[in-house]
């Protein structure tokens, strides 16, 4: 009870309304946190709860979701509070009550994303580290892109799962992709687009006026086509949403080439946080682009 107690006490100071909560149901919270909804006095909450040393990962999320709020580009849940109680860390969010996707909202979100990536900085990266899944995700700026995703994004996660056993060759195809990376990216510098970052089909929804919503995001500044070739990667994105992106804001020459090299960093994720039931594509992946880079 003392963690409960706690949240309601952080809710509480945040709102600046005393608040007791009545009754907790569990919801999906994906398979990283678990998540209830909160419910008392007709306030509702969307609690996220982990181990008290996932403290940062929600501290990085609560920012990453305040940083997207201030686009107001995409409507995204706002961070009410967090902190840890009782070994445990809680980030609690405004409820949304969302509902499955539809095509008129699918095109909405189009729209609304191409907004957001008009919201650039001058370097790529972002003010702190956060994390891609349960992943660490360093954002230490850069001024070159193809920098930036040779050593925090490819570079980072093939030590990763070099650490955790997958040598041999994914190791030996990995280091021959980061030294022909500038042949790849070559005269590729995108604007440092303000990006979700995690962009696959469960990290969004449409909430009861129909409007798209995002959650869960890993936020950076970096090349927009990162987060459309996610999209494509576990589907859940129809034409009307690639339709109305491309008519707000046209993808640039030679993006379907550079998609397979964005989608790598999400499958080489995948292996380190899932297993080697996705070495086969990293390999597949890694040996499409090497042909394309010879």
């Amino acid at each position: 009870m003392a963690l409960w107690n706690g949240i309601e006490q952080r809710i509480a100071a945040a709102t600046g309304s005393a608040f007791t909560g009545a009754e907790r149901t569990p919801m999906g919270g994906g398979c990283i946190n678990s998540a209830y909804r909160l419910e008392g006095g007709g306030r509702r909450f969307f609690v996220k709860l982990n181990d008290a040393d996932r403290l940062e990962m929600f501290e990085a999320e609560a920012a990453g979701l305040a940083e997207l709020a201030a686009a107001a580009a995409v409507r995204v849940p706002r961070p009410v509070c967090l902190g840890a109680e009782g070994g445990q860390s809680f980030l609690v969010l405004e409820y949304l009550e969302l509902r499955g996707d539809g095509a008129a909202a699918e095109e909405r979100l189009g729209r609304e994303l191409a907004t957001l990536h008009r919201v650039t900085r001058p370097r790529y990266g972002w003010a702190r580290d956060n994390t891609i899944g349960a992943t660490l995700q360093p954002n230490r700026e850069a001024d070159d892109w193809t920098a930036f995703w040779r050593e925090r994004r490819l570079g980072f996660q093939l030590e990763l799962a070099a650490r955790r056993g997958h040598g041999g060759e994914l190791q030996r195809k990995g280091r021959m992709l980061l030294e022909r990376l500038d042949t790849l990216l070559e005269g590729h510098a995108p604007p440092a687009s303000l990006l979700h970052g995690d962009l696959w089909g469960g990290n969004w929804g449409v909430d009861a006026a129909g409007r798209p919503v995002l959650f869960d995001p890993a936020v950076y500044f970096g090349d927009r086509e990162t987060d459309l070739a996610m999209t494509g990667l576990f589907g859940g994105f129809g034409p009307r949403f690639y339709g109305a992106y491309a008519e707000a804001w046209p993808l640039e020459p030679g993006y379907g080439e550079r998609r397979a090299l964005y989608n790598l960093y999400h499958v080489l994720n995948h292996l380190n946080l899932f297993g080697g039931g996705y070495l086969g594509q990293a390999l597949a992946l890694l040996d499409r682009l090497l042909r394309r880079a010879a």
